[in-house]
């Protein structure tokens, strides 16, 4: 703990920022409802846009869940064993007193994902510095700055549930990040995916606009007469404007037959009136049809499997194997994270010099079906990897007596001790011939 966090703690962790504390903006993402090109109609933020594209709104939901139902617990690594610790129950049953653990752990990966930095305050007991509560601060509700003379980094934070303004220093904040340029601010996927998002958000678009003309393509109005000079409409309100009698047409026209309720209807034309449809390519036919493009390319950038987005070709024996390859691809570095953040952030330096450690269990996401999952815990019982506890264990079932040992088999030995092995095999039948 440097001077700053030293200075910070022993003044307790609700120390109120001084008058006129410098604060730096939060950082912006890139993906604006301008910078895509949307219409007004899709103002919003950059996350409710983005979370509009259905793939991205799963990729989201299912990496964030992954970490929220992941198992965290302390540890021995001498022993290997799980070991009761105050922080136990902080990870396990209530963070703190607005939500579960699940609750807090999605909502500060899910911040990480989209924003870059996942931020949570630590609450600790003023005298022994114990953590008391774990509480997530969205975006918005805290800045961060790097003091230039020892690089420490301050963050002023706006408690969500009190509205409590709080100035801390970094080992009163568990912030989990994102790929970072400068090491404490990171770049969020939806940033990283812009040109993604906004590939997908334009063909959503386009897919909205198409329907709502009831799938028809547009058209052509033609009149030999003179649709020269303006006319007046009156508004719903009462008043008048003036408008070209091209415009007067135009509108009457869509009101009476643009949109999917409109489709199909006939059409009284007078005037002289011509109306001739234009023609949809094939190309465009076709662009309403390339969701399944960016659904891979979104599932790329978050590193979601296909099969979890419900697109691709499915196959059981596949999606196994990619549930594996997302484990270990994508989730196993997301749960290291997390781990040693929380480490450091929760565990006191005697605990880690006891060897105690936190551990995200990652077996749930692993396990398959029960044919394969007991293959497994077959060969790793027969060679002695695991006895009959750590398996239960795994399980989450309890411990049986006897269940420690190790056992292995005798058919594969050293070669340096197969000859004694030999003659006393070779003994043991000879005396029982006798």
């Amino acid at each position: 703990m440097n001077r700053l966090e030293r200075g910070l703690a022993s003044l307790g962790p609700n120390r109120k920022p001084a008058a006129g504390a410098p604060r730096d903006p939060p950082v912006e993402n890139v993906v604006t409802a301008a910078s895509v090109g949307l219409s007004p109609s899709y103002a919003g933020t950059d996350q409710t846009l983005a979370m509009k594209l259905s793939a991205v709104s799963r990729c989201i939901d299912i990496l964030s869940d992954s970490i929220g139902k992941m198992p965290f617990y302390v540890y021995d690594v001498r022993t290997r064993q799980r070991v009761e610790h105050p922080v136990t129950e902080l990870l396990s049953l209530r963070p703190n007193p607005w939500q579960t653990p699940f609750q807090m752990r999605k909502q500060v990966e899910a911040e990480r994902i989209c924003r870059g930095n996942g931020v949570a305050w630590i609450r600790r007991d003023r005298n022994t510095l114990r953590p008391l509560e774990i509480v997530p601060i969205p975006w918005g509700y805290w800045t961060s700055q790097l003091l230039p003379d020892d690089g420490s980094l301050l963050y002023f934070i706006e408690h969500p549930f009190t509205h409590e303004p709080i100035t801390c220093g970094r080992m009163d904040v568990i912030d989990v990040m994102a790929f970072s340029r400068n090491g404490y601010r990171g770049i969020g996927y939806l940033e990283r995916a812009e040109e993604v998002i906004r590939t997908g958000r334009a063909a959503q678009e386009y897919s909205a606009s198409y329907y709502q003309n009831g799938g028809q393509p547009s058209g052509i109005l033609r009149t030999d007469s003179d649709l020269g000079g303006t006319v007046k409409v009156k508004a719903s309100d009462g008043t008048e404007r003036e408008i070209s009698k091209k415009d007067r047409i135009r509108e009457e026209w869509e009101k009476r037959h643009a949109g999917p309720t409109n489709a199909q209807r006939i059409a009284v034309l007078d005037m002289g009136l011509d109306y001739k449809p234009l023609s949809i390519s094939n190309r465009d036919a076709q662009f309403v049809e390339q969701s399944d493009l960016s659904v891979a390319d979104i599932g790329r950038f978050f590193g979601v499997p296909l099969y979890k987005l419900m697109a691709g070709k499915q196959s059981y024996s596949s999606n196994e194997q990619n549930a594996i390859e997302y484990v270990v691809g994508t989730l196993h570095p997301n749960a290291v994270i997390w781990e040693q953040e929380l480490l450091y952030k929760l565990m006191t330096p005697q605990d880690i010099d006891r060897g105690l450690r936190i551990h995200g269990n990652l077996m749930g996401e692993l396990r398959g079906d029960f044919q394969s999952r007991g293959a497994w815990y077959k060969d790793m019982r027969e060679n002695g990897v695991l006895s009959v506890n750590e398996i239960r264990e795994l399980e989450d079932m309890p411990a049986v007596d006897g269940g420690d040992e190790h056992y292995a088999s005798l058919n594969y030995v050293p070669l340096s001790v197969w000859p004694k092995l030999s003659e006393e095999r070779a003994g043991s039948g000879a005396g029982s011939e006798g």
